[in-house]
């Protein structure tokens, strides 16, 4: 496995990525409509190039040396907090799952937020998400919830996980 940082030429390939990745991993959790609406929002050209241009926010595809294929990508940002980076986002497509690459995304990204001083990452996860196990095997926990109104009448519904670096 490799992570290569992204760029905005990468944007149409995180964009079919993530498509690939959400209808999977939320076909049983979220309406095709709220689906629909998020990745738009959150997908689109006009986003992902937004958050490129932000220094502290960063993309890294997910590439699999032995297929030459991208298996997914990681966005994050450090400094969100105080000494604290968010991952906004780890997605793999389907297929991939379970061959190591979310695991070396985290062990990546624990290095990085290491490397700029921060010692928390933070995300969220949807409370239905199977993917909170695999957050807990690497060693985050819960430590708070929300609902979050992201408008056209749609809500996530989120535990927060916290992992914390000991340096």
């Amino acid at each position: 496995m490799k992570l290569i940082k992204a760029t905005e030429n990468d944007i149409s390939l995180i964009q079919d990525l993530a498509k690939r990745s959400w209808e999977n991993a939320y076909a049983e959790i979220l309406s095709a409509e709220q689906m629909d609406f998020m990745l738009s929002a959150m997908y689109s050209h006009e986003e992902i190039a937004g958050h490129l241009q932000k220094p502290d926010y960063h993309y890294y595809l997910i590439l699999d040396e032995n297929n030459d294929s991208f298996e997914g990508f990681i966005g994050y940002e450090h400094h969100y907090e105080e000494k604290t980076t968010k991952l906004h986002r780890i997605y793999l497509v389907p297929e991939s799952k379970g061959k190591g690459f979310g695991k070396n995304a985290l062990q990546f990204l624990n290095q990085k937020a290491s490397e700029n001083g921060d010692n928390r990452i933070i995300l969220n996860v949807n409370k239905y998400n199977s993917a909170k196990k695999f957050y807990e095997s690497q060693g985050y926990k819960v430590y708070d919830e929300g609902v979050f109104d992201i408008g056209n009448g749609f809500f996530m519904d989120d535990y927060l996980m916290e992992f914390l670096i000991h340096i």
